[in-house]
């Protein structure tokens, strides 16, 4: 069903666009009508190419779009830590690393982190 134009002479946003609807206000040129429902369905017949719709055109996507490197797929690994239920391992750690007094971020050196792991790698 075709709606029917209807500019607004204060609402036109160039010099052209105004002297058209006040041309239109007058009666000078007739309003232009659209139908939505018809452009749309124009729409749809360009939204696929013929030859998309053929077997030879799935196979041109297809090739357009396959990957061109091959990738390893990612393997699962899982970790299993062991809760030792003592606090007091690493409550010494916890004392050299909140050491800042100003709340600041605190430096973590290689010798703090070599500590870590090596008081993780005992409980283990």
């Amino acid at each position: 069903m075709p709606d029917e134009v209807k500019p607004n002479v204060n609402e036109a946003p160039t010099h052209e666009a105004q002297l058209a609807a006040e041309s239109i206000a007058s009666g000078e040129e007739k309003a232009p009508t659209v139908d939505f429902d018809a452009d749309y369905a124009a729409a749809q017949k360009f939204s696929v190419s013929e030859i998309d719709r053929t077997a030879e055109g799935g196979a041109a996507a297809e090739s357009a779009t396959a990957p061109k490197y091959q990738t390893s797929k990612p393997q699962e690994t899982r970790t299993q830590t062991q809760s030792t239920g003592n606090p007091d391992d690493f409550i010494q750690l916890a004392k050299e690393v909140g050491n800042s007094q100003a709340g600041d971020a605190t430096n973590v050196s290689d010798d703090l982190v070599k500590q870590a792991l090596e008081k993780g790698e005992r409980k283990n």
